[in-house]
């Protein structure tokens, strides 16, 4: 049976622990296996449910929070005892600084009693340092936003649950076909899906991840060189998708700002095909020192512009330059992208349709 931390969180561009599980024959248990593109945490959380060590870092606060709540996750009293704490102390929420657009969005995306529930947890959870807190906010990025005519554990207007939709084109769309956001009281929802994600048992082994760009992840686990046998990872895809766009209702969940922040050529999003090769040379130096002889690398990679022709020899050529160490090809395959549930809401949205599974080990 599935567990049911996996599905705390959808993000895009996610493997499912399938993939994981398939690849970690490479491994045995007790082994380490490092995922330096953690995203929601599939690869550490299903190596500590098959009896690995597993390490993991991302740059994104969303894919940390929800990394981290499933790799140290703690029991389901605990959770439940800071939810009614955090009830007791709400007396309605801090006062929202919101601009016109923003404040039409927010009005439009929340009802207002569930606006101030949400506003009251954005201010109070201490998510990067406490474990219940982190748990919570993951929890809660779950059911920030999604299909709430579908699902009575969403607390937005209708949006897809695993990007968060730009707030003129939420507004445009929710207005067009007269949607409003359901009364819900959140709550009530965390708790119903915090005794629902807790009926699995939790893995006995504690991963770590860190808040840490993959250039220095090495510095983050100082403790953890020569010690990786097996990494299982999915850089982000060649000119597909910004995440700090993508995600940034979340991420204001977290702490960040009220609007979407677009940036060019970030690492998240290179539009050119030499300068995404050249991040990954640098992304493979980063994790060169954690990595043990004869460690095994699996690579799923995709992107508008790479081809099969030549994606291998690219992948390979920067492994090979940024460990500086031969590398041998063991296996590799190529699968099609089913659409996902954005397209419901954003009809005829663009997008690769292939990905390619590598996997590699030092000579």
């Amino acid at each position: 049976m599935r567990h049911r931390f996996h599905s705390i969180c959808p993000y895009f561009a996610m493997f499912p622990e399938s993939f994981v599980e398939k690849h970690l024959i490479w491994s045995k248990p007790g082994d380490l296996v490092l995922d330096p593109f953690s995203g929601r945490g599939t690869t550490v959380f299903q190596s500590l449910l098959s009896d690995r060590q597993a390490l993991g870092g991302d740059t994104n606060q969303v894919a940390v929070c929800i990394s981290r709540a499933k790799a140290d996750p703690p029991k389901l009293d605990a959770v439940l005892d800071r939810l009614t704490e955090l009830e007791r102390g709400f007396r309605g929420g801090p006062k929202a600084s919101f601009g016109p657009e923003e404040r039409e969005f927010f009005d439009l995306c929340f009802a207002q009693d569930t606006l101030t529930q949400v506003l009251y947890l954005r201010d109070r959870l201490d998510w990067r340092s406490r474990r219940t807190d982190r748990m919570i906010a993951a929890l809660a990025l779950g059911c920030l936003h999604g299909e709430s005519h579908r699902s009575p554990w969403v607390f937005s207007n209708r949006m897809p649950r695993t990007i968060s939709t730009k707030p003129a084109y939420s507004v445009r769309w929710w207005q067009e076909r007269r949607c409003y956001p359901p009364k819900r009281d959140v709550f009530s929802i965390l708790r119903s899906v915090a005794g629902y994600r807790y009926e699995s048992e939790l893995p006995v082994r504690r991963g770590r991840v860190a808040a840490v760009d993959v250039r220095r992840i090495a510095g983050a686990f100082a403790d953890c060189k020569r010690k990786v046998s097996l990494v299982i990872t999915s850089p982000p895809y060649l000119d597909t998708t910004n995440y700090r766009e993508d995600q940034w209702l979340r991420l204001w969940f977290l702490g960040g700002a009220s609007q979407p922040e677009r940036r060019e050529n970030t690492d998240d999003r290179h539009r050119r095909a030499e300068d995404y090769w050249a991040f990954l040379r640098e992304a493979w130096k980063g994790i060169g020192p954690l990595l043990k002889d004869g460690a095994h690398l699996v690579v799923r990679i995709g992107g508008k512009r790479l081809e099969n022709e030549t994606t291998e020899w690219d992948l390979k050529a920067s492994l090979r330059e940024g460990l500086g160490a031969s590398v041998r090809l063991r296996g590799r395959s190529t699968s099609l992208i089913r659409n996902g549930q954005v397209q419901a809401f954003r009809p005829g949205a663009g997008g690769i349709r292939v990905e390619y599974d590598y996997h590699f080990q030092i000579a």
